[in-house]
């Protein structure tokens, strides 16, 4: 019996490994490849083109292509004042991954403050919703963003009626970093709150019986518990926002190009080599990053006794919350938060049914209708590019599903072979959908010489397999710790009856977590369905356009002018299509729960 279940289990491994070799790891390793082969050859002329180039690593690029001068370099740069220096576009998008990561937590950790230390009416809505930023397509929220704090965006236009100047945020610093906290701080929000609600209440008093004052009391006992989610959420962040695509591309274009931008410009000109060099760089990267981000969630989630959580105080108080400055500090910060991350969704309609004179209309919806009448050459049409994106997210789900599931049974095993292979299983969260797009139409779209036969992989095989890849984690991750949670005595129970364990998988666990498990589809259908990364480099023509793709045509439409309308229009039909989807998995689920 126990044989038995070893294979049936190892055998869903195996099938998910064969999967993920040849949708995954062969297409990355091409990449990998290309950045240390040139004509067949090891070499790492590739490597040292990029890492010596200064537009890559600026001052750094001494270091590679002349390490001894480097002492003699940095003399002559404290003697001249210490002037500054160029970073290159390594260095650049670390600082707007940085600046990111810190807005993101300054603007997260309020939030979890007050969904932890307070009660209020709707404290568990706001709380659930905080999940909804990682739902939503980002080229959806740079058009967002564009919509809201572009020359004739809705702030300008309310600028106006008060007499003050447009304000020119698009294509700035400042649009991207604010655009990456309308996804980042979410994150902060939900990991820092559940770390606040853990906190040892008992702890707490103890320390303010000895003496200690409130601050004392915080800085002693409260933050050291909320470090390493803290840090946990940082990293993520930091990975994110290092990894930035479609949100810099729409706000920033190649004028604050990140190396996934530059990555896809290099593409776009047909320069795989650098490309690839530049994938290749840029994954070695994230792969440490995400090493660390490892070890803080594992301290992080270190089993612990039982313990008191802190009370949670009433947010509305009578009269004093009109006077009490921590309270009025908090509904000025709600107000912040509620400009950020509804304004961008709000301006996205109301610029999709208003003309630049702020009338009603409805002009950019007959236009996709057009559009989708058009028989012209490279038209991008609505109506195919919305079925391509429902079809291609069903798939997605058919590959993804069991996917997550054999990856959140190996999690649950807990011995040293399980963790290596979930590892190797979990690896797609390091690598950027540019990368695997890359990678994919290097090994699979370009096709593959096997025993003398040219395997190709192209349209919408290809797309599934890469948004699948994408999605799988989520589900993984939404499943395993439903199932660390089920009674072992009920799996032992079957088991004394004659069950094996795939039979305790499929009638014992797999109903018992059936609302994680549709809660892990949900999001992998929604991701599915807003992923623009691989999907713009792996969409051959018109035909397997998706809903992103289309949308990001028509903010880079020439013909259309400066007018965001027609982007905006068919934001809103993507806008509603992701929501209407998830809400209705999620209701299905609803009933398993």
């Amino acid at each position: 019996m126990a044989r038995r279940d070893g294979w049936a289990l190892w055998i869903g491994v195996a099938a998910t490994l064969a999967t993920l070799v040849v949708v995954f790891y062969y297409p990355v390793g091409r990449v990998f490849a290309d950045a240390v082969a040139v004509d067949g050859r090891l070499t790492l002329a590739p490597l040292r083109a990029v890492l010596g180039d200064p537009f890559y690593t600026g001052a750094a690029h001494t270091l590679f292509i002349d390490p001894a001068a480097v002492p003699s370099g940095i003399a002559r740069w404290l003697a001249a004042g210490a002037p500054p220096v160029e970073f290159g576009l390594f260095g650049f998008t670390a600082y707007q991954a940085l600046l990111s990561t810190l807005v993101s937590v300054l603007v997260g950790l309020p939030g979890a403050y007050v969904l932890a230390r307070f009660e209020f009416p709707g404290r568990r809505f706001l709380r659930s919703v905080t999940i909804i930023p990682f739902v939503l397509p980002s080229i959806l929220v740079a058009v967002g963003f564009l919509a809201m704090f572009g020359r004739t965006g809705l702030f300008n236009d309310l600028l106006g009626i008060v007499g003050l100047g447009p304000v020119e945020l698009t294509f700035t610093l400042e649009i991207v970093v604010l655009a990456h906290a309308f996804y980042n701080a979410p994150l902060v929000t939900r990991l820092v709150t559940a770390a606040w609600e853990s906190v040892d209440a008992d702890r707490v008093e103890t320390a303010r019986t000895l003496g200690a004052s409130p601050l004392r009391a915080f800085r002693d006992v409260i933050l050291p518990q909320l470090l390493p989610a803290l840090a946990t959420a940082a990293v993520l962040t930091f990975v994110f926002t290092f990894m930035s695509f479609p949100i810099v591309l729409a706000l920033g274009g190649l004028e604050l190009a990140t190396v996934e931008v530059w990555l896809f410009a290099r593409v776009q000109s047909l320069d795989l080599t650098e490309a690839a060099t530049l994938g290749a760089i840029e994954t070695a990267l994230s792969l440490g990053l995400l090493y660390v981000y490892l070890r803080y969630e594992a301290r992080r989630t270190e089993p612990g006794g039982a313990s008191r959580g802190l009370s949670r105080r009433p947010l509305v108080d009578g009269i004093r919350s009109l006077v009490d400055p921590l309270r009025v500090a908090i509904f000025a910060y709600s107000a912040v938060a509620l400009v950020l991350f509804a304004g961008p969704l709000v301006s996205l309609v109301i610029e999709s049914i208003t003309t630049p004179a702020g009338q009603l209309t409805l002009d950019y919806y007959a236009f996709l209708l057009a559009r989708q009448a058009s028989t012209a050459a490279g038209t991008v049409r609505p109506f195919p590019a919305v079925v391509n994106s429902l079809l291609f997210g069903v798939g997605t789900l058919l590959l993804s599903i069991p996917m997550g599931v054999v990856v959140a049974v190996v999690a649950t095993r807990g011995d040293r072979g399980s963790r290596a292979a979930e590892a190797l299983l979990t690896a797609p969260l390091a690598v950027s959908g540019i990368v695997l797009g890359l990678g994919m139409l290097q090994a699979l779209v370009f096709g593959t010489t096997l025993f003398g036969y040219r395997l190709t992989v192209t349209g919408p095989v290809a797309i599934v397999a890469a948004h699948a890849v994408a999605a799988y984690p989520f589900v993984s991750r939404s499943v395993t710790p439903a199932l660390r949670s089920i009674d072992d005595r009920l799996g032992e129970a079957a088991r004394s009856l004659g069950a094996d364990r795939t039979r305790v998988l499929t009638d014992v666990e797999l109903p018992l977590v059936a609302p994680a498990l549709v809660a892990g589809a949900a999001f992998a259908f929604a991701i599915s369905v807003g992923e623009f990364d691989s999907t713009v480099l792996l969409s051959t023509g018109v035909d397997s356009a998706t809903m992103p793709v289309a949308l990001e045509r028509y903010v880079g439409d020439r013909s259309l002018g400066p007018n965001l309308g027609p982007a905006t229009a068919m934001g809103t039909v993507l806008l509603a299509v992701t929501t209407v989807s998830f809400v209705l998995i999620d209701r299905v689920g609803g009933r398993w729960e």
